[in-house]
């Protein structure tokens, strides 16, 4: 579904340019949960930019089912760290914003996003009387509202506290496991990466290369308690290992 095929990116410095990307490829089925890692810096952002369409890559390409991406294409959606809610909007208004741009949805479907990352009891609420954990989960439903083939999430939880971000890495799983979407995630955390994913790859410092690809073969669904077996410890080592 989703292809990346030899993507480099250099930024304009003033100094010769600076590589970002080196020549990086990888493929995503459908409905795979892929995860990429790395040392701070070495380029995960960027990769997932040049997913999005949000970047044009220096070389290389991405292609998403069978095209070419050369702008945000319609079936990807992304959430990034921050999420960027408007403060004057309601629960509801910030979900229904990307439909009212595209010019179509219904407030049934909003409903239904607001009850999937259980938010009912909060449409009406304004972002400045949520926690950082409910103001991600309106981004992850405003994400979904044009019901996007790929999902790609941007150190999503990064900002929040240990407890809060263990929780919705729970929330997200459930989401997952109930819509099915394609996702592509960037984070800084081996435990996280390896409970959500299907499959890791990790990355070297910058500019970025693929360094490893790791299959997580631990049975769905997948409790808290999994982090603490040996198979779990396994694969987590050889991720730190590719990093370290």
């Amino acid at each position: 579904m989703l292809l990346a095929q030899n993507l480099s990116m250099t930024f304009p410095n003033g100094n010769g340019g600076l590589r970002a990307v080196d020549e990086v490829s990888f493929a995503v089925a459908g409905r795979e949960f892929v995860c990429i890692l790395g040392p701070s810096g070495c380029g995960k952002t960027t990769i997932l930019r040049l997913l999005a369409g949000l970047l044009v890559p220096t070389a290389g390409r991405v292609v998403f089912n069978g095209e070419t991406v050369t702008a945000p294409p319609h079936g990807v959606g992304i959430v990034f760290q921050d999420s960027n809610l408007m403060p004057w909007r309601t629960v509801l208004e910030n979900i229904r914003l990307p439909l009212e741009i595209a010019g179509g949805g219904s407030r049934e479907t909003v409903r239904e996003l607001v009850e999937l990352v259980g938010l009912s009891g909060f449409e009406d609420a304004l972002p400045g009387e949520l926690s950082g954990g409910m103001a991600q989960r309106v981004a992850i439903a405003r994400a979904l509202v044009q019901d996007p083939e790929v999902l790609l999430l941007d150190e999503p939880f990064g900002a929040l506290d240990a407890l809060t971000r263990e929780r919705m890495r729970l929330e997200l799983l459930r989401i997952w496991n109930l819509r099915r979407k394609t996702v592509v995630m960037v984070t800084h955390s081996i435990n996280e990466a390896v409970f959500l994913a299907d499959r890791v790859l990790v990355l070297s410092p910058r500019p970025a290369q693929l360094r490893l690809e790791v299959q997580v073969d631990l049975p769905r669904p997948r409790e808290p308690e999994v982090v603490h077996t040996e198979q779990f410890g396994e694969i987590a080592k050889r991720v730190r290992r590719a990093i370290e």
